[in-house]
């Protein structure tokens, strides 16, 4: 079965696995469960982080009307593994986009840390009240780990998508990182976890991509650096440091941009945009879960009505470097203000 029909099934309905277990199968199954509870006691002792300061406020020093920016998600979107609001990615993507857009960006963040998307429709309602411009979603991680039916937590996620995007927000998913490159996973657990990811990420485009949003593949977010650089990681060895979080608001923050129509187009001529094809939305989604930093967004080809399933857009850009907002440049503001 390929990535895409995989892709395809567990977006409308398949479950990872299958069949029955044998005594060679209950074995494994005993030596994966085993080497979980290792794995996550490896975590659990060596975290010793809070959630970091929301970071919800104005960013930019221009006037007008702010561009309002939610953050939804998991413990990845509240930036947990770094101190300081500055080197979340919310904060990151807010203040890069408000200098593209010039003109104020208002960051309100409500991902909660540990999440699996079914809270997302919590968060929803939520920020659904602060009338955001672009919602970004960051999710997945907790689904996989704590072995969510894939078809529940698509559900979820393109019920959230479709909700903000009927109320005229502008949705980016940076979906489910590949868990294959966390250290305290052994073999052949970190292979069973970077095959569940990838296919739950394509899933998750899929089903994005119905609902109207567009997707962003985290993978890995450094490619093979991520998985041997351990400056990357914060203290737990599961969540991103200040320079990981930094490597996944870089692939991010073009198509929040873009989304907005403030994506300078100079910056996609040439070299700076590596891939720009179109694809039926399965095969876009099974190509986009290998290959971080890799936008789906949804399109139309004309003459093609009769092709399987909806068409997608893929494109892959160069990361952009950005830089810890100016605390000079940030007015804290309750969420609800």
């Amino acid at each position: 079965m390929t990535r895409a029909s995989r892709a395809r099934r567990l977006a409308t309905g398949a479950v990872y696995g299958g069949g029955g277990v044998g005594l060679a199968g209950a074995a494994l199954v005993t030596l994966l469960r085993e080497e979980a509870r290792a794995a996550r006691r490896t975590v659990q002792s060596h975290r010793t982080q809070a959630d970091p300061p929301t970071g919800n406020g104005r960013y930019g020093r221009y006037a007008g009307s702010p561009i309002v920016m939610v953050m939804l998600g998991d413990s990845s979107a509240v930036g947990l593994g770094v101190s300081t609001a500055a080197y979340t990615p919310g904060v990151l993507i807010a203040s890069a986009l408000a200098e593209l857009a010039e003109r104020p960006v208002r960051l309100a963040k409500f991902a909660v840390s540990g999440a699996t998307s079914n809270r997302l429709d919590a968060q929803v309602d939520r920020a659904l009240a602060e009338h955001p411009d672009v919602a970004v979603v960051m999710i997945g991680a907790n689904d996989v780990t704590s072995r969510t039916r894939p078809a529940t937590s698509v559900r979820h996620l393109a019920d959230a998508v479709r909700r903000l995007e009927d109320a005229g927000c502008k949705v980016v998913v940076g979906t489910c990182p590949d868990l294959g490159t966390i250290r305290p996973i052994r073999q052949p657990l970190r292979f069973l976890a970077r095959r569940w990811s990838r296919n739950l990420a394509a899933a998750q485009t899929i089903a994005v991509v119905a609902a109207g949003g567009r997707t962003v593949s985290l993978g890995s977010v450094l490619g093979p650096t991520f998985a041997t650089d351990r400056t990357m990681f914060s203290s737990d060895e599961f969540h991103p440091s200040a320079a990981g979080y930094a490597a996944a608001a870089s692939v991010l923050l073009p198509s929040v941009a873009d989304s907005l129509g403030v994506w300078p187009a100079a910056l996609d001529r040439g070299l700076r945009l590596r891939r720009n094809t179109v694809r039926p939305i399965a095969q876009a989604a099974a190509k986009a879960a290998g290959r971080t930093g890799t936008e789906v967004q949804p399109t139309a080809v004309r003459g093609a009505g009769n092709a399987r399933g909806p068409w997608a857009r893929l494109r892959r850009r160069v990361p952009t470097e950005i830089v810890a907002a100016d605390p000079a440049q940030v007015t804290t503001e309750p969420i609800g203000s």
